[in-house]
């Protein structure tokens, strides 16, 4: 095994140098006037052009000329001494799960393919007010269902690294254009690890919030839907530091929604300095696991006593079959519920992709006493978190069960000699951090010796995350090599 990059097997022409610089160096040097925004939209609609046809990572793109002329009114703003937000005159892709005022919102469905909405989420308003300017979509799985990005509106998103494999998702799209620089910074979102495991596969940083730390709308189940979130990708943890700022916040139309801590670009200016990680690998033997991952995780874990951390194997008694039947139910329970109104329309349910009628046809059978049952042991899970929080700082797992696979399939049927029963059981390492909803981050861990990256997902208490993201900026110090792919 070896944690060096390898060179991308993509013909992707060299990077120019403002591709290169991270978010927070961009937003420094536009507010200083040192590069205008018209240079830095130029650049990236050029890394766009020569990049993004050969993986097909952005969508909707907005036509050059408009966007162009929209930086030309942020150098003008800026001439006149107007203020400024901390993300202006950054361009960014909203994931496609996300709505964009003006802008065409798919979610990766043929039924929703000519769809522009008329209001922006929460998130992506908050975005516009820091001063970005959005210059499209990334893609996505239809509905986010399932941790491989293909949709029959769009078609497939490439891996950064080889052609012939899965970018992940749901959060594939952002995923890859940050690692192949045609983005400073990108949002995902995260049910069942979206803003984890494309983070892994494509050797960038992902940040799973704390439920509750981003609002989430507009949307018509303001109390249920608990277990989906929004959170920052970037190719470092200053940069995921700096989006997650504008993004957080308590927003009175999300009553689940509360107030940040304070700036989390500002706090992780200060790394973590010690802690204790509890490693808790395949659950002894749970999780089936792809041949070499646990390897590379580990060999990244004990990149942490660099940094004054020490980790230890932990094995909680727990039915940890029993918490993925619950994290299954409660998402046929929001997921699936979501999606019956196409269902019920003869002529759009065949539109929709196998999985989401599985979500919607198992949802149809849930009663009442199941889904609570859920509910309690979830609960459960959460108070074993917290006893493992008052003796651990955080909790460590492999962000994917498998490498990234061939892009044409579509799930692994098998994981490790095992059966998966269903299109998401392979992720199901990704559950714990859901059900507990706390924060988790996926850091690099390196690549196999085919060149597949991975990455590991460090666990935060509930609330905890500018820890995490410290602890993340901690490890990120010890790497040997630079997030992304060129």
């Amino acid at each position: 095994m070896t944690a060096m990059r390898p060179t991308t097997k993509h013909a992707v022409p060299p990077v120019g140098d403002i591709c290169r610089l991270s978010a927070v160096e961009l937003a420094d040097k536009i507010r200083r006037r040192q590069l205008s925004v018209r240079e830095v939209i130029a650049a990236f609609l050029d890394r766009i052009e020569a990049v993004n046809p050969l993986v097909n990572a952005i969508v909707s793109l907005r036509e050059h000329p408009d966007i162009l002329r929209e930086a030309d009114s942020a150098d003008a703003h800026l001439a006149r001494g107007g203020d400024t937000g901390s993300l202006f005159g950054l361009p960014i892709a909203i994931k496609d799960l996300a709505l964009t005022k003006g802008l065409r919102t798919t979610f990766g469905s043929p039924i929703f393919a000519d769809f522009v909405p008329e209001e922006d989420d929460f998130f992506v308003e908050r975005v516009r007010k820091a001063g970005a300017i959005i210059i499209g979509k990334t893609n996505v799985p239809e509905f986010g269902l399932g941790s491989n990005t293909y949709n029959t509106v769009f078609g497939q998103t490439l891996n950064a690294f080889d052609p012939a494999l899965t970018a992940g998702g749901s959060s594939g799209g952002a995923a890859v254009a940050l690692a192949l620089d045609m983005v400073p910074v990108a949002d995902g979102s995260d049910f069942g690890g979206s803003l984890r495991n494309p983070a892994a596969y494509n050797n960038v940083y992902g940040f799973r919030p704390s439920q509750g730390l981003v609002p989430a709308g507009p949307d018509l189940d303001v109390f249920h839907a608990q277990m989906g979130v929004e959170g920052p990708m970037g190719r470092n943890v200053r940069d995921m530091a700096l989006l997650l700022d504008v993004q957080a916040g308590y927003h009175p139309r999300a009553p689940l929604s509360h107030d940040k801590p304070g700036s989390f670009l500002e706090g992780v200016e200060t790394p973590a300095a010690g802690g204790r990680i509890a490693w808790l690998g395949d659950l002894d033997g749970h999780l089936p696991v792809e041949a070499g991952i646990l390897q590379l995780c580990e060999a990244a874990l004990g990149r942490f006593a660099d940094v004054s951390f020490e980790a230890e194997p932990l094995m909680p008694e727990f039915d940890f079959e029993a918490l993925w039947l619950a994290f299954v139910t409660l998402r046929q329970a929001s997921s699936g519920c979501a999606l019956k109104a196409h269902y019920d329309d003869p002529s759009k349910r065949s539109l929709l992709k196998p999985e989401a009628v599985w979500e919607v046809e198992h949802a149809l059978r849930l009663t009442a006493p199941q889904i609570h049952a859920a509910t309690v042991r979830r609960s459960s899970w959460h108070r074993m978190l917290l006893s493992l929080f008052e003796r651990f700082d955080l909790i460590a797992l492999p962000a994917a069960q498998v490498f990234p696979f061939d892009v044409v399939t579509h799930w692994p049927r098998e994981v490790a000699g095992r059966a998966m029963d269903s299109y998401h059981r392979w992720m199901q390492v990704s559950a714990l951090a859901t059900l507990g909803g706390c924060p988790a981050v996926n850091v690099p861990a390196g690549f196999d010796a085919r060149g597949r990256p991975m990455g590991m997902q460090l666990i935060g208490r509930p609330r905890g995350d500018l820890s995490a993201l410290r602890a993340a900026a901690a490890y990120e110090a010890t790497l040997p090599w630079q997030p992304g792919a060129c």
